[in-house]
């Protein structure tokens, strides 16, 4: 045996072992949770009750966020429904792809626009939002359920 070809094949076979031990359903399970509890945590700090939005996220939206185009009643609005809604439906995987592509979308705006130098925490947002648009919501999910891709 070459050197270094017994230890590949170790390898190998702990790679396989590691593929059977993790499904892929347990993986897009967790990821949908993780995020949408990022976004579901963000959304409470805006609101009070239910869904009433705070004068301090539309303060927040007007003075820190300044987002071009959209007036801070709009946006405290949008974004507070948004980020209630998009993570309900990760957890529920119903309509997947679309929820993570506009938490992603959220991500991008945030980044570019609001804090640009936080892109360490907007990475580990944005890898877990392309898992779930590339690859949907797993067999653990509403998605699943009524064979929606």
């Amino acid at each position: 045996m070459p050197n270094g070809t017994g230890s590949v094949h170790l390898w190998d076979r702990a790679a396989t072992l590691l593929d059977k031990a993790i499904p892929e359903w347990l993986i897009a399970l967790l990821l949908r949770a993780g995020i949408a509890a990022v976004f579901w945590q963000s959304g409470r700090t805006k609101v009070e009750g239910w869904l009433s939005v705070t004068d301090n996220a539309i303060a927040l939206f007007r003075d820190e966020y300044k987002l071009p185009l959209v007036p801070p009643e709009i946006a405290a609005y949008a974004g507070a429904y948004a980020e209630h809604l998009l993570p309900l439906l990760l957890v529920l995987g119903l309509g997947t792809r679309w929820a993570a592509l506009g938490l992603l979308g959220m991500t991008a705006v945030i980044q570019t626009l609001v804090y640009p130098d936080a892109w360490p925490t907007h990475l580990s947002w944005a890898a877990p939002l392309l898992y779930l648009v590339a690859r949907g919501g797993g067999t653990i999910s509403l998605d699943n359920w009524f064979r929606l891709k």
